[in-house]
């Protein structure tokens, strides 16, 4: 299913949206000045072109909902509320950062304030953790949806896969973003997986999957919004393709001279805040004042949070030493926050019985009834339960009709002639 351009948001949304993805590309262009003066110290990933996914689905969020976020969203951050300074300074290493200086690139969260998960470099693994905060979320109560992000590449790791069918069979209430950006590092999507949609991939877990334009931000939030809705609702898990392409390199490390030129023409000229510029100068609702306005107000804002950041201090020597391990008040103080009775879930006085029933659980192909046993090709011989701890004893198989008998007989026949 394939989202297009719709009226469906206020004038204030969208001018949101459009906010937002021009606040995370200039991000991003300050971070490159700053690397190119040697003042970043760690790795710089760009989402050059890919503004609208990390926006447009961040934006569908509540303020209690959780997010993960990957290298590339930036923007998912900003709309979370964390300030460019914090971005800045993380990058640079210094004491005011989120860090305190203990790491160079975008792992940091804040789990207390903005729901925020840090990213975890093992491609993947936040799929299970975050279904795990969603599960938990529901547990006490809260109504809460979770969200992460992965590439085109890191959707063929295993934990992807595993992370998936947790998801699934628990019906967290959980919202997967596929950003298919046509590369893994160096290697094309098509060199990766057999498959035209990546969105494919959830029909193997029985979850609802959508496929959207990654460079058309409106259709990316209609798309996420009704996906998070869906998994509040209680519906389970979703995947959302959005089909993108990555305009610089891995890294900044990275040339990119595999790509071809005329692909990188191509997705160049679907520049998606040049796209919404139009979009939104057509239906009246940014006129050149309005976006001098906002021009302004952005340079003003980074301005003032560059100059933050690299007034920080580094951090001193000494302070290396701590916060390697949790001891005492340098630990996270994570408290459970119940939205419900706790009574409600605790034995005797549950109102929830503890056991799942499964449909069909450990019934056979057609056999009848949830308990009936399973059976595999011939009755197999099976256990009788041991009495006084003595030897179990073997029950014979039931005896098999003749006519089976002698079409076993020619088949084995008709397999060794076929060996000679």
């Amino acid at each position: 299913m394939t989202k297009q351009m719709s009226r469906e948001l206020t004038r204030q949304q969208y001018l949101d949206l459009y906010y937002y993805m021009r606040l995370n590309r200039a991000v991003e262009d300050t971070m490159v000045k700053l690397f190119r003066q040697n003042k970043i110290v760690g790795g710089l990933y760009s989402s050059l072109g890919q503004e609208a996914i990390s926006v447009g689905t961040a934006y569908t969020l509540q303020k209690k909902d959780w997010i993960a976020p990957m290298i590339r969203n930036i923007g998912a951050l900003l709309v979370k509320g964390v300030p460019p300074r914090d971005i800045f300074m993380q990058h640079m290493a210094k004491y005011d950062s989120p860090t305190k200086g203990k790491d160079g690139t975008s792992h940091f969260g804040d789990l207390d304030n903005l729901h925020i998960v840090s990213p975890i470099s093992m491609l993947g693994d936040l799929i299970p953790v975050m279904t795990g905060v969603a599960i938990g979320g529901r547990y006490l109560g809260q109504k809460v949806v979770a969200m992460t992000w992965i590439g085109d590449g890191g959707s063929s790791t295993g934990v992807f896969h595993e992370g998936l069918n947790f998801a699934a069979t628990q019906k967290a209430p959980f919202v997967l973003i596929l950003e298919n950006n046509l590369w893994a590092y160096s290697t094309p999507v098509r060199r990766q997986v057999p498959l035209e949609n990546l969105a494919d991939r959830a029909k193997a877990y029985g979850i609802e999957s959508y496929i959207v334009d990654g460079n058309n931000v409106v259709a990316v939030y209609t798309t996420a919004i009704e996906a998070v809705e869906r998994a509040r609702a209680g519906e389970g898990p979703i995947l959302i393709e959005a089909k993108t392409f990555r305009r610089l390199g891995h890294a900044q490390h990275d040339p990119a001279e595999y790509v071809p030129k005329e692909m990188r023409a191509y997705w160049e000229a679907r520049d998606p805040i040049a796209l919404y510029e139009k979009f939104l100068t057509r239906e009246k609702l940014l006129d050149a004042a309005g976006k001098k306005e906002i021009d302004e107000k952005l340079d003003v804002l980074l301005t003032a949070e560059r100059e933050f950041a690299e007034n920080s201090p580094m951090p001193p020597a000494e302070f290396a030493q701590g916060g390697v391990y949790c001891t005492g008040d340098d630990c996270h103080k994570i408290r459970a926050k119940w939205e419900r009775s706790i009574g409600e879930v605790t034995p005797p006085k549950s109102s929830v019985k503890p056991v799942w029933t499964v449909p069909g659980f450990g019934s056979g192909r057609g056999s009848g009834g949830a308990d009936a046993p399973i059976h595999f090709g011939d009755t197999p011989a099976v256990m009788e339960k041991p009495a006084n701890n003595s030897r179990p004893a073997k029950v014979a198989a039931k005896p098999v009709a003749k006519g089976a008998k002698k079409a076993r007989a020619a088949a084995a026949s008709a397999s060794r002639k076929a060996r000679r």
